[in-house]
């Protein structure tokens, strides 16, 4: 398997550093705000990624994913809405994890909070290797990691060392691109934020240190195999974890960077001032579903700008549909026998498939390799050229795709939760099935176009009426 690596700027074969085990780290959300599709984009791929590793290349993955509780925007959202931090971030914490299992995402080994007690005593002890290295300095109450110390700090922006202004710090847990300054490891605190003393300086720490901390402790000995996030995070965020763990262990931090390119929306930047910044349930609302919006998160190359638009979801829902239409067919096969070409078009896809993921994560092409075998799938049941022993290969292969995909299971979970009670909608079919029976056509169809108004489609077929979601 091959990946882009940030670091190197190239594509490099990836394989565990140690035995048989990926050390995966994602930068999770900041919950301070509900995550939207722009963050989902990342998180979908990265949840894509560790599917890779774990089905397709046979490794074990140790996936942390952290949730930053503790920061600028976190300890303002709590002061505005009058809560304690903990309460606030409870609520955006919940929310993800509701819309992480909608859009399919296996749970992953460790979901830290940069708050948990093991954490910020990790924080204390980054700090003081730091310290006693020379990395770091006090000042009016906080301390700062001094990044004229590390010789090589910029290497993952690719940053200009002239442009670094010695000298002068930012006490800012984000800040201006490409301007490189001193950064703040411990923030001494403001009256009614909340604090900590685990420095010999009353303070909280700052949101690079979070990473790093959680990072090395729950994943360590660096170096760890996989770094991921958003592409926005290159600098400073994943900079400043390179700099304060590489300078407090003395080793790599990490050998692969897994970086996300941005989602856009109508062709403009995601903004609350533009009101684009969509969330899941209000997709939802809008009549698409979740496993609609994971199949066009993954329709790009994760290193290519994403256009999220209102049609391309349609579209994504059509091609869900397709999917789901063509396994559904295979149900209706009934003739004995195997047939060679149909297998060896099922072959091909397998290989296809599983090259497309192994270059760089190629989801895209792995996708054209689905829909090629769709096609010719429904080809072949036309001619009636597949056969009842040529099932189990081609629902294995469909099995496989969605390991790594995961977009069949989800719809198929989906469809198990209709719009409305399944005794209803059994009760509606009898309904219309006995008013067929009297010929009264016209009650017939009043019955599948209210229910088709729920969301609720029927289909006939020479085995008898199934319904599926709209």
């Amino acid at each position: 398997m091959r990946l882009y690596n940030t670091l190197t700027r190239t594509e490099e074969t990836f394989a565990p550093g140690v035995d048989n085990t990926v050390r995966m780290y994602t930068c999770g959300l900041t919950v301070y705000a509900r995550g939207h599709i722009g963050n989902f984009r990342t998180f979908v791929c990265t949840d894509v990624l560790r599917r890779t590793l774990r089905h397709l290349e046979g490794y074990t993955v140790r996936h942390v994913m952290n949730f930053t509780d503790v920061d600028d925007r976190t300890i303002i959202g709590a002061q505005k809405a009058g809560m304690d931090l903990r309460s606030y971030t409870d609520q955006y914490i919940a929310a993800f994890r509701e819309d992480a299992r909608a859009l399919g995402l296996e749970p992953v080994e460790e979901n830290p909070r940069a708050t948990d007690p093991d954490n910020i005593a990790a924080m204390g002890e980054l700090i003081d290797q730091l310290e006693k290295k020379g990395h770091a300095y006090r000042s009016d109450g906080s301390i700062y990691f001094k990044i004229s110390t590390m010789a090589d700090y910029g290497k993952l922006a690719h940053l200009d060392h002239e442009g670094i202004k010695p000298g002068a710090r930012v006490d800012s847990d984000d800040y201006v691109k490409d301007d490189a300054r001193d950064f703040v490891l411990w923030k001494a605190t403001s009256p009614g934020e909340p604090t900590w003393e685990v420095v010999g300086a009353p303070g909280r720490p700052g949101w690079h240190l979070e990473c790093s901390a959680m990072a090395l402790r729950l994943l360590g000995p660096s170096p760890i195999d996989i770094h991921t996030g958003g592409v926005d995070l290159i600098f400073p965020h994943h900079e400043n974890e390179i700099a304060q763990s590489e300078c407090a262990t003395g080793h790599q931090f990490s050998r692969f960077w897994f970086h996300v390119e941005h989602l856009i929306v109508d062709e403009q930047k995601m903004s609350k001032s533009l009101g684009n910044t969509h969330i899941i349930p209000e997709i939802v609302k809008a009549g698409f579903r979740p496993s609609a919006v994971r199949f066009l998160l993954l329709s790009a190359h994760y290193r290519k700008q994403l256009n999220f638009t209102w049609e391309s979801l349609t579209q994504a829902e059509e091609a869900m549909r397709r999917l789901i239409d063509c396994i559904t067919r295979l149900d209706g096969v009934a003739a004995a026998g195997s047939h060679p070409d149909t297998i060896a078009r099922v072959e091909e896809a397998r290989t296809a498939f599983a090259a497309a993921m192994r270059d760089d994560l190629n989801t895209a092409a792995a996708l054209g390799a689905m829909f090629e075998l769709v096609r010719a799938l429904n080809s072949a049941i036309d001619a009636g050229q597949v056969g009842t022993d040529d099932l189990p290969a081609i629902r294995e292969a469909f099995h496989n795709f969605d390991l790594v995909l995961g977009i069949l299971s989800l719809r198929r979970a989906e469809d198990e939760q209709p719009p409305i009670p399944i005794e209803e909608i059994e009760r509606c079919i009898d309904e219309r099935q006995a008013a067929r029976r009297r010929r009264d056509f016209a009650a017939a169809d009043r019955v599948r176009q209210d229910l088709a108004a729920r969301g609720v489609l029927l289909e006939d077929s020479p085995t008898g009426t199934r319904w599926k979601r709209k």
